[in-house]
């Protein structure tokens, strides 16, 4: 039998890379919220980790959706006839989120210079709001939005969401959101995902992105600061 090679624009395009990133935006958005509320009050030095980490996993998320916003949903709108209303549905849910994240970044600004109890529970209750709207579009997109994708959309077409990632990320950033995504994937997404990359990329990041991940996270979700290390010194010098 004679095979051929579909071109990019018509072959049909490999959504389970998306299930694959909304894997890492669930289990940060999990985290976000037990590390916060697991911080002692006044730790100021841990504040100022976890603080920045959501303002990364912020980042991450919203050119995440701008990309969907500008290059997925104008496509399936102009595509699909009953299914619009979905399609509709998960423009309304980004606003939902964006709301929830506008209202963390607000309640963070009150915690992270003080570590305040009172300051970290309200944070926590926002971004468990947050937690629970995102989840609730990712489990729609995920069972909704990518059969409908698969099958409007070609390769070249689904490809543009992470071109838009690459290209409106800061580059410094780029190779901890390659890490935020392969953290969980089995060996064949990650072969899938890495192969996509050009070669210099891929030696880059198991050069210098791969080990700064690891460093990264481990101060992220280790809730030992220099703080609390000192405290407990002198605890036990008395």
């Amino acid at each position: 039998m004679k095979t051929t090679r579909e071109h990019p624009a018509t072959a049909a395009p490999d959504t389970h890379e998306m299930v694959v990133i909304h894997r890492g935006l669930r289990r940060e958005a999990r985290l976000l919220v037990e590390l916060i509320a697991a911080t002692a009050p006044g730790d100021t030095d841990r504040a100022r980790v976890l603080a920045d980490h959501f303002r990364d996993y912020r980042l991450g998320l919203h050119q995440h959706h701008h990309g969907e916003d500008e290059h997925l949903w104008p496509r399936l709108l102009a595509r699909v006839d009953l299914e619009a209303d979905q399609v509709l549905l998960m423009e309304a849910q980004h606003e939902r989120i964006a709301a929830t994240l506008s209202a963390a970044g607000e309640a963070l600004t009150g915690w992270e210079h003080g570590a305040d109890e009172a300051a970290r529970d309200a944070l926590v209750a926002v971004l468990a709001e947050h937690r629970a709207v995102l989840v609730e579009h990712l489990d729609q997109e995920e069972e909704s939005l990518l059969p409908l994708a698969a099958r409007h959309l070609s390769a070249h077409e689904w490809n543009a969401l992470g071109e838009h990632f690459m290209t409106h990320t800061p580059k410094p950033k780029l190779l901890f959101f390659l890490g935020m995504v392969l953290e969980e994937a089995d060996r064949a997404e990650r072969a899938a995902m890495l192969s996509a990359l050009p070669l210099p990329a891929r030696l880059l990041w198991y050069a210098v992105g791969r080990p700064a991940y690891a460093r990264r996270i481990r101060t992220a979700r280790t809730a030992r600061t220099a703080r609390t290390a000192r405290a407990a010194r002198t605890a036990r010098a008395r």
